[in-house]
C-alpha cells in the first residue's frame, strides 16, 4: 500500500501538482493535514496561487483523499472541494496501521501530540501547520510531519511531500525527487 501525505499547500496549484505527478500517481490514498485552498494572511501571494484550480486537481485526482481542518481552512472552501474537510481529525485504517492525521495547530507541543496519539492508539500521527518536516518515532507511534510544498519554513526553503509504502515513511523534496527523511516502520 502507498500513501501520499501533503499538508499546507496554502492554494498554490502547481506546487501541489509537481507532489502529485511526482509522488502520488500511483498511490493508494492520499491524507491532506490542511490548510488546502487559503494562502493565509501572513503568508505572501505565490505566483501559483490559485484555489480555484487547486481543488479543480484535487478533484480530479483518481485516488480517495482524506483531508482534516487547517486554521486557513474555511466552510466556504468546501463549496469546491468535493470530498469533505474533516474536523479535527482524519483517521484511516492502511496496510494494518491506524493513521491519525489533524493539522496540528490544536495540538502543538510534542507532549500533546504524545498524549493524543496514545490516547487514539495512533500507530502514525501526521500533523501539517508549522512547514516544516519532522519524521520520528517516539515510544509506539511514528510522528510524521510532511513540511510544506508551497510555503516551505525550512532553512533551505525546500519544498516537501511524504510517502508512506510498504514499512517505510520518506520525505522527499517535491522538484529534485531527493529522499531527505527516510524512516523503517
Amino acid at each position: 500500500m502507498k500513501i501520499g501525505v501533503i499538508s499546507d499547500t496554502h492554494g498554490c496549484v502547481d506546487h501541489f501538482a509537481a507532489a502529485y505527478d511526482k509522488f502520488f500517481t500511483d498511490a493508494d490514498l492520499i491524507i491532506h493535514a490542511g490548510d488546502v485552498l487559503y494562502h493565509g494572511p501572513r503568508n505572501p501571494m505565490l505566483e501559483d496561487y490559485n484555489p480555484a484550480a487547486l481543488a479543480e486537481k484535487i478533484n480530479g485526482v483518481k485516488q480517495p483523499v482524506l483531508i482534516c481542518k487547517g486554521n486557513c481552512d474555511s466552510e466556504v472552501d468546501q463549496l469546491v472541494l468535493n470530498m469533505p474537510i474533516q474536523s479535527p481529525y482524519v483517521h484511516a485504517f492502511a496496510g494494518g496501521r491506524h493513521i491519525v492525521a489533524t493539522h496540528g495547530h490544536k495540538v502543538e507541543a510534542d507532549e500533546a501530540k504524545e498524549a493524543m496519539a496514545a490516547a487514539i492508539k495512533a500507530d502514525i500521527f501526521i500533523t501539517g501547520h508549522i512547514h516544516t518536516n519532522v519524521l520520528e518515532k517516539r515510544g509506539s507511534t511514528v510522528f510524521l510531519n510532511p513540511g510544506s510544498p508551497s510555503l516551505s519554513k525550512r532553512e533551505d526553503g525546500r519544498q516537501t511531500c511524504a510517502v508512506i509504502e510498504d514499512n517505510k515513511i520518506t520525505i522527499y523534496d517535491i522538484y529534485s525527487g531527493e529522499a531527505m527523511l527516510s524512516l523503517d516502520i
